[in-house]
């Protein structure tokens, strides 16, 4: 039997402002990915969200990001290793608390947009990433993109790493995302995101959006909490899984 953890992107409101459905969408995932407040999150929406991981028996993680509230996270800045170790240890060292404070641990780091793509092909920005997350203790895992560089560096550290997968997010022909804005960029078509996932998962591959068949090799596949449809695609994806039986569980 095939095994896949569904994590997502959560806890992204930020004071009165929210976003995405989080309560309708933890029962049907594994892992969640806890804003820290540099793109999104504040301390009440962590501490909130994190309880609902435990009431559902979700994974706890922390997803942290360049200091970037306004452009959500999403906008390359310039920032030294130093920098990018600083950024995960004092971010995803919140939502630890937090977790240890709700009677669990913290079970993974998912760095966010901008700082999860710079790292991608960055030697040192991953090392300093994988290091940070090895200073975290309780053998905290790793997210980070299937196939990747920073995969490669984590795993030289000998910390454990979960190859992560896109369903609802277009592919380029070298193995990142395609641009948000580009056409294909975001899946929004509920079969299409459940067909390019067991692709992924079955096959070993996706498609890129040139028609490149690009190998990939998932132990988790993230689904994004800010986009519409989500709790649709979620409910699909599990529904196509249990079809096939694939077995959901965080790493």
């Amino acid at each position: 039997m095939k095994r896949i953890d569904l994590n997502c992107d959560m806890g992204e409101s930020y004071g009165a402002w929210k976003m995405g459905a989080d309560a309708e969408i933890m029962p049907l995932i594994t892992s969640a990915n806890i804003a820290c407040g540099y793109h999104a999150g504040d301390p009440g929406t962590i501490r909130g969200t994190v309880e609902l991981a435990v009431h559902h028996g979700v994974a706890v993680g922390a997803h942290p990001s360049l200091p970037d509230l306004q452009g959500f996270g999403r906008r390359v800045m310039k920032i030294s290793p130093q920098d990018m170790y600083d950024l995960v240890l004092y971010q995803a060292g919140a939502v630890q608390a937090f977790a240890r404070a709700a009677g669990t641990r913290l079970h993974h780091v998912k760095c966010h947009g901008a700082l999860y793509n710079m790292s991608t092909g960055d030697e040192a920005l991953s090392d300093a990433m994988a290091r940070a997350v090895q200073d975290l203790g309780d053998g905290v895992i790793l997210y980070a993109l299937s196939g990747s560089l920073t995969m490669e560096v984590a795993r030289r550290r000998g910390l454990r790493v979960a190859g992560e997968a896109f369903a609802d997010r277009g592919y380029s022909d070298d193995g990142t995302l395609a641009p948000r804005g580009k056409p294909g960029g975001m899946i929004e078509d509920a079969a299409k995101a459940v067909a390019q996932a067991l692709a992924m998962i079955e096959e070993g591959h996706v498609v890129s959006l040139s028609g490149k068949r690009v190998a990939v090799a998932p132990d988790t596949l993230c689904l994004h909490g800010d986009q519409p449809g989500a709790v649709a695609f979620a409910k699909a994806l599990r529904s196509a899984f249990a079809a096939r039986n694939i077995a959901l569980g965080a790493p």
